[in-house]
């Protein structure tokens, strides 16, 4: 008899139809891959989503050795469109000292042959670039942010991720010259074109779809209602339509959870929780860097109302993080994430981690229903505008929200098995998404066709240690 997943979750067990229980799961983000066995005589590969670990996964799979097109169909379901998550939304940074250590290198190897194989600096922005970080006083500027300079500044404390940096040197880099001398009380290095390089998410994430694509890959546009099993297996999917809203169901063996903060829609015993993240583009043609910062802010640092009130409340230490784009662009967003490694069982208070993000706001059902707050944006840009001419008096071009997926209890991403025979999970990458989606993919892809991982041992990653029950 055909069921759905159970779960000991009573939101999982609710609703039930024909025998089989239906599985609520996101109208956006809902990242599932299906496959079957590479001897069956027709095999569905089917995922949810259109995120960057979905594509990924999708790619990788096209590209696996025992991928044979004339036996396998691949069909990416997706509410909304490509890239319509964080994976449009995020600062793309790539580095070698991000984490986990157990996928990192091979992550930043693939995204180097991608580059090179698919020419990814001109399709996607790939290039290696140099990072610092910056030690600086900001100064206030009146209402008008482009205004004159009217305060000093207070002590800062470290940002989480400088744990990376060297030793402070006396002044930056001549070519990072984008920031206010008078302003800079401290520099250290973080990365160099060997260790760090960066893409354009959005760029990456739809260009990766689109080679998936020419290899077969196709897309439905409906939301994944639920997972259908089969003798505690998967035999299939259900999902809607979104232009009919018609119920249909896609026969599958394998099923891969890569819905990034909606995973837990998808999969309520999944352990992956969501945090708001806001962001902004600046038309600034500087020079290629990304610079974290430790900014002092001044006692009377704040936007006011007409009456002198002040509008906003600061922190004094705020830490942005700024990325110069190859098309004239800089991306400026709260803090990130610290570098852990694989192995680290630490608790991480992700409001202590992501700086700027927030939980004020419940992830939405889809990703075109992410709310962003104009205030958290404008935030960001009086910041780095305290300490950099170029980015204060540069136009302001994308004001953005996102949320991104981390799990409860810290660490991740999860990579593997579920404990459900085809029931696979790749989700959970924090603001790492972008760096080690082509770790996951390709992992995901030798899951899939080979039973296990091959291209680096994730064992630390494995979704059972932490699925109850499992």
């Amino acid at each position: 008899m055909q069921q759905q997943i159970r779960s000991t979750n009573a939101y999982f067990k609710r609703a039930r139809n024909n025998g089989r229980t239906s599985i609520p799961a996101a109208k956006a983000y809902c990242d599932c891959r299906y496959v079957q066995s590479p001897h069956a005589n027709l095999v569905e590969l089917t995922r949810a989503g259109g995120g960057i670990i979905g594509c990924t996964t999708a790619y990788f799979l096209t590209r696996h050795p025992l991928f044979n097109p004339s036996l396998h169909k691949i069909t990416i379901i997706e509410a909304q469109s490509i890239a319509s998550g964080a994976s449009g939304k995020a600062g793309g940074l790539l580095a070698l000292w991000a984490y986990p250590a157990c996928i990192v290198p091979l992550s930043f190897k693939l995204h180097a042959e991608l580059a090179k194989e698919h020419n990814g600096a001109e399709r996607w922005g790939y290039r290696t670039l140099h990072v610092g970080s910056i030690r600086a006083k900001g100064k206030v500027y009146g209402s008008d942010v482009k205004g004159e300079e009217k305060g000093g500044g207070e002590e800062w404390q470290k940002l989480p991720k400088t744990k990376n940096r060297g030793k402070t040197l006396a002044s930056i880099p001549k070519d990072l010259d984008w920031f206010d001398q008078d302003c800079i009380k401290g520099y250290s290095e973080m990365g160099t074109p060997e260790t760090t390089a960066q893409v354009h998410p959005y760029l990456f994430t739809t260009s990766i779809f689109q080679l998936a694509a020419e290899a077969g890959v196709q897309i439905t546009y409906g939301s994944v209602t639920a997972i259908d099993s089969f003798d505690n297996g998967v035999k299939g999917v259900t999902y809607e339509e979104k232009e009919t809203r018609h119920i249909k169901t896609l026969p599958a063996s394998d099923v891969v959870l890569a819905a990034g903060p909606w995973t837990s829609h998808v999969f309520p015993e999944a352990p992956i929780d969501a945090i708001r993240a806001h962001s902004v583009v600046i038309k600034a043609d500087v020079s290629p860097w990304a610079v974290f910062t430790e900014i002092d802010l001044p006692r009377d640092f704040g936007r006011k109302v007409e009456a002198g009130e002040k509008k906003r409340r600061h922190a004094l230490n705020v830490n942005p993080e700024m990325y110069a784009r190859p098309d004239g662009t800089v991306y400026a967003c709260g803090t990130c994430c610290p570098p852990i490694s694989c192995s680290s069982s630490t608790f991480i208070d992700l409001e202590s981690v992501v700086g700027e993000g927030d939980t004020d706001v419940p992830l939405p059902r889809t990703s075109n229903m992410v709310v962003c707050d104009d205030d958290r944006c404008q935030d960001i840009i009086d910041y780095i505008s305290s300490i950099s001419t170029p980015l204060r008096t540069g136009d302001v071009l994308i004001k953005q929200a996102c949320y991104l997926p981390h799990l409860s209890s810290g660490g991740g991403p999860l990579i593997g098995e579920t404990g459900i025979k085809g029931l696979w999970m790749a989700s959970g990458h924090t603001c790492w998404g972008i760096q080690n989606s082509c770790a996951t993919g390709k992992l995901m892809s030798e899951f899939i066709f080979e039973g296990e991982a091959k291209s680096a041992r994730i064992e630390t990653l494995d979704p059972r240690r932490f699925l109850q029950g499992a």
